[in-house]
């Protein structure tokens, strides 16, 4: 673990990499069409890999880094990917080496000067970063009070002050680069209603609350979800927009 890096997620390493939802693949397409080659991508603040996989699509190569050693230990090993501790300073990668450069559900944990001059460093000439994240999901109309409840109100005083970030979409991120525009997407996954809750544990705010309160709030937002999703082997389709920023350096 590097120094000064705060640690969100290495305790649930193994519950992010198995309940975590995957982005569609049509976001890659889309990045790996903006830039100027396919030799090497770098996706900076991996965790468990599911950026990572999704580039290994269409990158020749994939170095995918990240501070916590327990999240890499869970990561979807490909012949194509390769797993390196390191901060967002410390892609490890020679000057213009680099065509793509991406963080998913990362930036917002970044020192971004640090980041940033990293990325213009390692990026060949228009070469492209993207940063993307997704907040609140929406899973119904008869759920979504509930999960809007639990987000906001019931664990709204753990999360952590970066965390306004992901809720503006990253529209209020710095963003020294020459935008792209990008077509709105989404995320989505299928879910059961345990697979739901998996999820949701994942949170940094569910981790903070556990230790505040020594108590799982997770049992509460199970609670209160059970009469509306009363068939546990019911699954539904759970959406995430995405907000997606892109540029490409001078």
């Amino acid at each position: 673990m590097s120094p000064g890096f705060a640690d969100h997620f290495s305790e649930q390493a193994a519950d992010y990499a198995r309940f975590r939802p995957h982005y569609p693949a049509e976001l890659f397409a889309f990045l790996a069409s903006v830039a100027p080659g396919r030799r090497l991508a770098w996706d900076c603040g991996t965790g468990s890999g599911q950026a990572a996989i999704g580039l290994a699509e269409h990158f020749e190569q994939v170095r995918a880094t990240d501070p916590s050693a327990g999240q890499l230990a869970h990561a979807t090993r490909h012949e194509r990917v390769t797993y390196v501790e390191g901060r967002e300073s410390q892609s490890g990668l020679a000057d213009g080496a680099v065509d793509l450069v991406t963080a998913a559900q990362a930036a917002h944990w970044f020192d971004l000067d640090a980041f940033y001059a990293e990325a213009r460093r390692v990026l060949a000439p228009r070469g492209a970063v993207a940063l993307w994240c997704y907040g609140a999901m929406q899973a119904g109309d008869d759920l979504d009070p509930i999960l809007t409840w639990f987000y906001e109100e019931r664990i709204g005083r753990y999360w952590p002050p970066e965390r306004v970030l992901v809720d503006a979409g990253f529209t209020t991120l710095p963003f020294p680069f020459e935008p792209i525009a990008v077509p709105a997407m989404e995320m989505h996954a299928v879910m059961s209603r345990d697979e739901l809750l998996g999820y949701v544990g994942t949170w940094s705010a569910v981790a903070r609350g556990r230790v505040a309160e020594g108590r799982d709030p997770l049992a509460e937002l199970a609670e209160r979800l059970a009469p509306r999703w009363r068939d546990t082997g019911s699954r539904r389709i759970v959406r995430w927009p995405l907000g997606i920023r892109a540029g490409h350096v001078g």
